[in-house]
């Protein structure tokens, strides 16, 4: 039964009674056939936004993500509504796939999780065009772009869908983008009219402190003890989050700590306790947060300078999103700056060494020259460099070019439970266990524990198993791959390693096509964003100002951050601004100005306000430097 009414669907599905701002604009936008380019910062409720006008329509919205353990998230709290989702992604087997397509096409699913680098197969084309599909959504959209700062060359392939599906609107969404990202998503996605929707990325209740310290973990430990409540702590590697758990413990803090590298039961077990209390600190890289929805966070600390400010942004909007008092403090020192730019060379090989790492992903795998297209592999980085004696970080950046340039998809681990399919009719069944009497009470234990086996992978758990028949893991396994070579079942054990999926067959290292283009432009928008990182660490210009302009907003001084604070002190105001503003603008617009002259129209004694109020009106790019003179910039005036 399909209900219109997009407030009835999230008081009946979701028990609210209201929409977060901006959603329902987005939503009667979406409904009334628009593409909607959705801007909206973390934490704003950005999955509400297609899942509600999928089940106001017939038929089935894809939803394309590049975030795997995000799109199980969701498929499972869908499926505990009574909403029929399904999530294709990779890792999955050819089998796998083309029965969820198929329940797509023949069933009753609203809702179709799929990563990018799926799209381009022949059988996701073939099997979208026969789907009736109500709404195509782009969650992460920035990575469609170059000059975006995590481009995946495999968003490009969006596009095709718009070809198969002209008439079916396309809804964007994004947490950060700056102007030229803006643009550059509505046009790689072919809208039909630009059309933007954004929530300000304002947050005048989270305070954003820079602090310079060369004791870090002091000032850390200072600041945990100051600021109560939840926290976040992030670190630049693994070894330091287990590090810095260890030293907060030591000082009579709770913490713990989270990373890629430990099991999916275990990150799961971390993040649960960090979420219920009981850990009061998580200290983590940035793979943790995606998708969390804990809003009373009290503060994010960062121990080093990300590479951009898109991903600081995001991160650190992770405090505060209860409305009540918050900081995000970064904590610096000359050695972030450093490391940064150092990591420009690290980041963008010799094309030499990405081609010496390719011949060793063929040799690894066993992949023979023209094999491998659309195969995924586990895959341990620590274990291929360890054999092919590579440096880790070296070759981490050689994939991430190789992935940037469309030959190969690597995913963070992310946990896929173990699952079996019923190859034979239940007729053939229950001949075999009349024949084979000794596997008769196994066979009818796993149809009891897992349910909906025929015509469907359905999930299992061995210690379920195991228990229940008195037994070992072991054995239980033993007896599931001996079905599974007569061809009874089908049965693929959990996975929780990484997958490297070949995109395209493999060629030989000298064959191997790098966009030397692309590459140098990838490079330098990368060097662009460091820079802006650096910058905003360094100009005492206050942060909010900054953060929000680079990313196209405008807005007066936060009145809370490490600067306006200190300008408080130092006698220059949030009132200050707005008054030495107006005069500003207005002595501007009958003509531009040298800054003496500037200075020349206000009284002596007020010389410095003028001077920091133009610092500020420069950063936000109210006026610009124009041969010599200050002149107004009529495009950033309201």
């Amino acid at each position: 039964m399909i209900i219109e009414d997009p407030r009835e669907i999230l008081k009946q599905v979701w028990g609210f009674d209201a929409f977060r701002p901006l959603q329902e604009d987005i939503i009667r936008e979406v409904l009334a056939g628009h593409d909607v380019l959705a801007l909206m910062p973390t934490g704003g409720g950005k999955s509400i936004c297609f899942q509600v006008p999928a089940l106001c329509k017939p038929g089935v919205c894809i939803v394309v993500s590049p975030l795997i353990a995000l799109m199980k998230d969701q498929v499972q709290n869908l499926r505990k509504r009574g909403i029929n989702a399904v999530a294709i992604f990779s890792g999955m087997t050819r089998k796998e796939i083309d029965i969820a397509f198929d329940n797509c096409v023949h069933g009753d699913v609203k809702l179709l999780y799929v990563s990018p680098e799926r799209l381009k197969t022949e059988m996701a084309q073939i099997r979208i065009s026969q789907m009736k599909v109500n709404l195509i959504a782009v969650d992460e959209a920035h990575c469609i772009s170059q000059w975006g700062y995590d481009f995946r060359p495999a968003y490009l392939e969006i596009a095709a869908l718009r070809e198969i599906l002209p008439d079916v609107p396309v809804l964007a969404l994004t947490a950060t983008a700056t102007p030229d990202v803006v643009e550059d998503i509505q046009k790689r996605l072919n809208f039909k009219s630009s059309n933007v929707l954004q929530k300000s990325f304002s947050r005048p209740n989270l305070a954003y402190v820079v602090l310079e310290e060369d004791d870090k973990m002091a000032k850390l430990e200072n600041i945990l003890r100051k600021v109560g409540g939840s926290a976040v702590v992030y670190a630049r590697t693994r070894r330091l989050t287990v590090e810095v758990a260890r030293y907060l413990k030591l000082k009579g803090i709770s913490a713990d700590y989270y990373h890629a590298g430990l099991s999916a039961e275990v990150r799961s077990q971390k993040q649960d306790a960090w979420i219920k209390g009981a850990s009061r600190v998580i200290v983590a890289t940035n793979a943790f947060g995606m998708g969390i929805d804990k809003p009373d966070v009290r503060s994010v600390v960062h121990l080093h300078l990300p590479d951009s400010l898109e991903a600081y942004f995001q991160e650190a909007g992770r405090a505060g999103r209860d409305g009540k008092k918050a900081y995000a403090v970064l904590l610096v020192n000359n050695e972030d700056k450093v490391a940064l730019r150092k990591n420009l060379e690290l980041n963008f090989p010799d094309f030499k060494e990405i081609r010496k790492v390719y011949a060793a992903l063929g040799s690894y795998f066993q992949l023979a020259v023209g094999s491998g297209e659309g195969v995924s592999f586990d895959f341990e980085i620590g274990e291929f460099c360890k054999n092919f004696q590579l440096n880790p970080l070296l070759a981490h950046a050689c994939l991430k070019v190789l992935e940037q340039e469309g030959w190969l998809y690597l995913s963070d681990s992310f946990y896929m439970p173990s699952t079996f399919r019923v190859s034979v009719s239940r007729e053939q069944l229950y001949d075999f266990q009349l024949k084979n009497p000794a596997l008769d009470p196994f066979i009818k234990t796993l149809l009891r524990t897992s349910s909906g086996a025929f015509g469907q992978f359905a999930k299992l758990n061995e210690k379920h198993i195991a228990t229940y028949l008195k037994t070992t893991v072991d054995k239980v396994q033993k007896v599931l791959f001996h079905l599974h070579k007569l061809r009874l079942i089908e049965y693929r054990p959990v996975k929780e390693k990484p997958q490297l999926t070949f995109l395209q067959p493999r060629v030989s290292a000298d064959s191997l096509r790098i966009d030397h283009e692309k590459y140098a432009f990838r490079k330098e928008r990368y060097k662009f964003r460091i820079e802006a990182a650096i910058k905003y660490i360094e100009e005492k210009v206050c942060r909010s100002i900054q953060l929000l302009g680079y990313f196209g907003e405008q807005s007066g001084p936060c009145g809370v951050c490490d600067v306006c604070l200190e300008n408080a002190k130092a006698g220059y105001s949030a009132e200050d601004y707005q008054r030495y503003t107006r005069k500003i603008l207005a002595l501007l617009e009958k003509e531009p100005l040298t800054e003496k002259e500037l200075l020349e129209s206000f009284a002596s004694n007020r010389k410095d306000k003028v001077i920091k109020t133009l610092e500020y009106l420069l950063d936000e790019g109210k006026v610009l430097k124009k041969d010599g003179k200050v002149v107004a910039n009529s495009e950033k005036q309201v």
